[in-house]
Parts: C-alpha cells; structure tokens; sequence
C-alpha cells in the first residue's frame, strides 16, 4: 500500500512539470546594471514545507487553492502545486517553479501572497520552510 502511495505521489509531480511555459515580468534595470556584469538569470524553483495544526488540513487546502490558482496565472509563473504528505496529513509542500528571480519577486509582492500567509497564521504548527533553488539544467 505505501508504495502504491508513493508511485501515485511521484507521477502526480512528474504530471506538474508538463505545464506550458509562459513568459516572465522583467526586473527593471538600475543604473549600476551597465558597470557590473549581470548574474545569469536561471529559472527558480521554490520548496515552501507548510506544517498546518490538527484539524485545520481541509481549511488550509481550501485557503491554498485561491493562491494557486493566482499564481498560476501570473506571467512569470510555470508551475505551482500542493502536495499533502499522505503518511503526515498536516504536512504540506508547495512546489513552485518560476522563470526566473524577477517572476519570484512579483510574486513575493502580490497582495494574495500576503492576503495568504496572514489567513493561515494561526493554522500554522511551526513556521514555513521556503528554500529557493537554481534549476541545474541550465548551468
């Protein structure tokens, strides 16, 4: 049974990664960008570990579903997905993937990014984890 759970787990994310490109936000250029070599601009993925009290699961996935489906559509945005630990019911793990850091940015700066983590506060056991990760393929 746990396997058949984690083969289920692992074809759902590889089912993510089909999602269509879409373009990214550009970062506006400051005037220092002509004196110093720009850093390559990798595509970004980010791992946010969302740890939601007993109890409150079903209220957090409906409160999630409004930020996906926003980030979803924002321009710089390839994917953006919530699994539950299916052996840790309360353990969640959002699986964004962006274009590049401008497309996180803009994102960090939406009003539903906020609107979000001040509605789930109190659902929280502990803090969330966010790790932002370079896409190694394109090195």
């Amino acid at each position: 049974m746990k396997s058949k759970i984690f083969i289920l787990s692992i074809l759902l994310l590889s089912a993510g990664f089909a999602c269509k490109q879409k373009t990214a936000p550009q970062a506006p250029e400051s005037p220092q960008a002509e004196t110093i070599a720009p850093a390559p601009d990798y595509q970004k993925m980010i791992i946010a570990k969302a740890y939601i009290k007993p109890g409150k699961e079903a209220d957090f996935i409906n409160a999630a579903k409004a930020i996906i489906e926003s980030s979803n559509k924002e321009e710089g945005c390839l994917e953006y997905m919530l699994y539950q630990d299916p052996y840790e019911k309360t353990n969640f793990i959002f699986v964004e993937k962006y274009i590049n850091q401008a497309a996180i940015d803009f994102h960090f700066a939406a009003p539903y990014f906020s609107e979000f983590g001040t509605l789930i506060a109190d659902w929280t056991s502990k803090p969330t984890e966010i790790r932002i990760i370079d896409i190694a393929s394109e090195k």
